[in-house]
């Protein structure tokens, strides 16, 4: 892992809501954010720009809705234009993480949490942005992925 402190964004694109969460190069883990709203796949680009200058990452990671079988799922190319308006929006490296499974993991992991004394309503809005967490934790433990010209 590198020894320089490097924040990245990643982002769980959907069409209704757009989990974010927040992690670094050094300690190799992601946290959730609050996600943002979308509105038939329009994201609410002021809240993501809050979190970008927030947080001054220098890479955005975005998760590529892939099926079961590998095949693309409905939603890749819209995550593709998502992950491309990043690119232009705010000229930083983007990019694109195989996202099958995330958000069943992030679902068990917050119900973990939840029975260890964790507290409140687990809201498909967290599940979201845990969901980023652990597409960034595989971007940050190594996993290959596609990155955007």
């Amino acid at each position: 892992m590198p020894e320089r402190l490097e924040h990245i964004l990643a982002f769980d694109f959907g069409l209704k809501r757009i989990g974010i969460a927040v992690g670094d190069t050094l300690t190799g883990t992601a946290a959730p954010r609050p996600a943002a709203r979308a509105r038939a796949g329009a994201p609410d680009w002021e809240s993501i720009g809050r979190e970008l200058r927030a947080f001054s990452p220098g890479r955005l990671v975005v998760g590529a809705p892939y099926n079961v079988d590998g095949t693309a799922g409905a939603l890749l190319p819209s995550a593709r234009r998502f992950a491309a308006e990043l690119r232009l929006r705010f000229a930083l490296p983007v990019s694109l993480i195989d996202e099958r499974f995330s958000s069943l993991e992030a679902g068990a992991e917050l119900k973990t949490q939840r029975t260890r004394g964790g507290r409140g309503r687990m809201r498909r809005e967290h599940i979201d942005s845990a969901a980023a967490a652990v597409i960034l934790e595989r971007w940050l433990s190594g996993e290959s992925g596609e990155e955007l010209p």
